[in-house]
């Protein structure tokens, strides 16, 4: 839950979380050293919504992180957005989160905000080092509401 300063000034960061899925795995990926947030951590195709549009930030992040176009992908589901407030780090997060499915995974290239990729299974997720609430975000695109 958000402290009551928290939601007084609004500091709620809006960003997006995609998962990437391919014969019933998901894609995560390992956040490198050169981005400002959790370092080494296991995360989806992640960004600050930088429009009034999360799923237009989602494509963004999919073509700049992984090299995937609109054409490359088909969106399965959007989910719930989920509030995370991670006191370690002083910071609030509105996550967006969205399920793709990938029509050929080979196309996936890594750019320099991650070092590494992994195909697992849903439930390996809790086996991961990851960012903030990563598995509960998966399931708001996952599980049926």
């Amino acid at each position: 839950m958000p402290t009551a300063e928290q939601q007084e000034m609004g500091k709620f960061q809006d960003v997006v979380t995609v998962f990437l899925t391919h014969r019933s795995k998901i894609l995560v990926l390992k956040r490198s050293r050169e981005v400002g947030t959790y370092k080494g951590h296991w995360a989806g195709v992640s960004g600050y919504v930088e429009s009034d549009d999360p799923l237009e930030q989602a494509y963004t992040e999919m073509a700049e992180e992984v090299g995937l176009r609109k054409r490359d992908v088909t969106l399965v589901k959007a989910g719930k957005p989920l509030e995370i407030v991670d006191e370690a780090q002083n910071r609030a997060w509105r996550v967006h989160p969205f399920l793709f499915a990938v029509h050929e995974p080979d196309k996936i290239r890594l750019d320099w905000e991650n070092i590494a990729m992994r195909w697992i299974l849903p439930e390996e997720i809790d086996q991961l080092k990851t960012v903030p609430a990563l598995r509960e975000t998966l399931e708001r695109v996952i599980k049926d509401d």
